[in-house]
């Protein structure tokens, strides 16, 4: 029975009931009776029950106290089976589960679902008879931490200051290589001297990669690392190990991990550390719940009452305007480690570049010459192109058209090592034709990727030894890992990229780091636009010159006087705030607004822009001028859906929670209709 459906009375009844989270995208808790011969489930532990006609596993989320009629009861289902005695989520992750189902709107199965994905699940209740042990032992040796630097131990001084004056968040900003990670080991170690387990999440698989070498050889087998590349049989294995650790009552433990790793039920949490806060990764994309894993990480530490640290050399302008604001405690580390300098930053302006001829396919003339010279000096170069394949498109030289996704308003990307168009947005691919499909004139490859990088790069210099990292060399579980060791140990010269190569690696031989082209990344319809260029280009740079010789860094661009590459060039973190803080004061957006995006989808595309009307004039009664006009966006159709987009603005005074109440019945109210049946809505808060 749905809870919902109960109506109340008076009188007390024998019948035990209680409330049960089921993995599904249902809005509320199903009510189940618990048989007399069962023991009554307690919070957080494991149940089946029946749902329809299937069986189906569930979490306990409360005994239901609330009254039911007697004419109800009797229909109430029985649970099935106790799996557990003990509870498998935590008082604490029940708690951040509630939280997320209420602040990103979607529901506790949602939430369910994304914490115990159901091949952990099944792995976990019925163990495969022929398990092996897929965990191996750290057998390397055990090392002290290294000695904090004067400018590190001051810092580390100050950020305990603002724990114990109350501030439990704190920003740490501190430039690229200023030593931030020995600092994070300095608070670990005091952590788990006092007993308690920390939390220490990075945004990309690839950091957790070279970082893991790093914490085991101070914390050994007391490290657990754990992100969404690792099988099923991986993931079990590691939640029985975290129950390991809790039930034998242990030494403590870190986990470090990507996103998904805020849903394991670590007990005694004593700091949670959010590495590269500023990182979009951190937001979850798709599917529900579409949460922030920063301030889930808060959340999370606030149920444990613990310590958060958020580190970064390009802070999130939302939170360091809540560390200017006194909300957050703010510390600052200016200086690189060992007194190494910042790298000097040059743009190339590729207009003139072109206009004398002295481009060697997409490298300028200047760029070719200090590749040479890293190259006869024994040292490395980062190449960052943040777009993959070998070109964005191919374009007919008679028509004009550029082959399209059959189920995607979108050209298909060129990828010339598969010899085949790629859609990027649903994985639709095809071979490449030999003329254009619509009038069968000749094709040109358009645009370039890290894929024609790594070719023409290898055309310059056919002695050096290149590497390409993006999603597609990435693909196996261990990639990341041969492609890190390899450039780490000076096995190649040349590392290509997309974006996996500026979030926080650490390589003591790179000289040179060169951006091939700077403009698409703050030539974007994204109010974040300029605040994300600067963190990438900010971070790409910061992986130069990290040990010994001073780096460089050169940015190709067509419009070398554009603010954000001046505040670049400058290392001027604190210009680009002043910039953006003002823009968003004034526009309405974070952080002084908060932004719920509402996406509507259907293969019908006149009918979902019908349904996206209907909602923005509903919604446009009660908000007002918060509510947008409805937006199609500039790639209209994805996967044979037609998208439609409504954006909702809420003053930080505002009563959030009333204004989701609202925005919950304005939806309820247009897709109840049922020729909207088919259409699909989605609900992404803080987008």
């Amino acid at each position: 029975m749905n809870r919902s459906a109960a109506s109340v009375i008076t009188k007390p009844w024998r019948v035990r009931l209680v409330d049960i989270i089921l993995p599904l995208a249902i809005r509320d808790c199903y009510t189940y009776s618990v048989p007399d011969d069962l023991s009554m489930p307690v919070p957080g532990s494991r149940v089946i029950v029946p749902l329809m006609k299937k069986a189906v596993r569930g979490i306990v989320l409360r005994e239901h106290t609330e009254p039911v009629d007697d004419a109800l009861i009797s229909k109430i289902r029985p649970i099935t089976e106790v799996s557990e005695t003990a509870p498998v989520v935590s008082a604490e992750q029940l708690a951040l589960w509630q939280w997320m189902s209420g602040y990103y709107m979607c529901t506790l199965g949602e939430v369910m679902a994304a914490a115990i994905p159901s091949g952990v699940d099944e792995r976990l209740l019925n163990p495969p008879k022929r398990a092996r042990n897929v965990l191996k032992p750290y057998t390397g040796p055990i090392e002290p931490a290294h000695a904090l630097s004067e400018a590190q131990a001051k810092s580390a001084d100050e950020i305990e200051r603002f724990w114990s004056e109350g501030k439990d968040i704190v920003l740490l900003h501190g430039v690229t290589s200023s030593g931030k990670t020995d600092l994070y080991i300095h608070l670990i170690e005091k952590q788990l001297a006092n007993g308690k387990n920390v939390l220490y999440l990075v945004p990309e698989i690839a950091l957790t990669t070279q970082l893991t070498t790093r914490l085991q050889r101070v914390f050994g087998d007391r490290l657990i690392v754990y992100h969404s590349r690792f099988t099923d049989a991986e993931r079990e294995q590691r939640y029985k190990q975290i129950s390991a650790f809790s039930s034998q009552h242990s030494e403590p433990f870190v986990v470090i991990g990507a996103r998904s790793a805020i849903f394991l039920p670590i007990p005694d949490v004593g700091l949670v550390i959010v590495d590269e806060e500023h990182d979009p990764s951190y937001k979850q994309a798709e599917p529900n719940p579409r949460y922030h894993a920063r301030a889930a990480a808060i959340m999370l530490a606030k149920t444990h009452q613990a310590k958060v640290l958020l580190g970064t050399a390009t802070p999130s302008i939302e939170s360091y305007y809540l560390a200017q604001k006194g909300v957050y405690g703010l510390v600052s580390m200016t200086e690189r480690f060992g007194g190494v300098e910042l790298p000097d930053i040059s743009l190339i302006d590729l207009r003139k570049q072109y206009e004398r001829k002295e481009m060697y396919g997409h490298f300028s003339d200047p760029l070719v010459e200090k590749i040479r010279q890293c190259l006869a000096d024994h040292k490395q170069v980062i190449l960052f192109q943040n777009r993959r394949g070998y070109a964005p498109q191919l374009q007919c030289m008679a028509c004009g058209q550029p082959p399209r996704c059959v189920q995607c308003d979108v050209p298909m990307t060129l990828h010339m090592s598969d010899r085949e168009l790629r859609c990027h947005y649903c994985g639709y691919k095809t071979p490449i034709p030999p003329v254009c499909p619509t009038c069968s004139g000749e094709l040109k490859a358009i645009g370039f990727g890290t894929e024609r990088i790594e070719d023409e790069i290898q055309a310059l210099f056919p002695d050096a030894r290149v590497l390409r990292m993006d999603l597609d060399t990435t693909r196996n579980k261990s990639a990341y890992q041969d492609i890190i060791n390899r450039f780490a140990e000076h096995e190649c010269d040349i590392l290509v990229g997309t974006q996996m190569v500026t979030k926080g690696l650490h390589f003591d031989d790179v000289r040179l780091v060169a951006v091939l082209n700077a403009d698409p990344l703050f030539n974007q319809p994204d109010f974040r636009a300029y605040e994300r260029a600067f963190q990438m280009l900010e971070q790409v740079a910061g992986r130069a010159g990290r040990k010994g010789t001073k780096g460089e860094v050169l940015i190709q661009t067509f419009d070398p006087s554009h603010a954000v590459l001046q505040m670049v060039g400058n290392h001027d973190y604190r210009a680009l705030y002043d910039q953006q803080i003002a823009e968003r004061e004034l526009f309405h957006y974070p952080p002084f607004y908060r932004i719920i995006r509402l996406t509507m989808k259907d293969h019908n595309g006149v009918k979902i822009h019908a349904a996206a009307t209907e909602l923005q004039t509903y919604l446009a009664r009660v908000f007002g001028r918060r509510v947008s006009a409805v937006i199609i966006p500039s790639v209209e159709r994805v996967q044979a859906y037609y998208i439609r987009e409504l954006t909702l603005r809420i003053e930080q005074r505002a009563n959030l929670t009333e204004a989701k109440r609202r925005l919950k019945e304005a939806i309820d109210h247009v897709w109840s209709a049922k020729k909207y049946s088919t259409s699909k809505i989605i609900i992404d808060v803080d987008c």
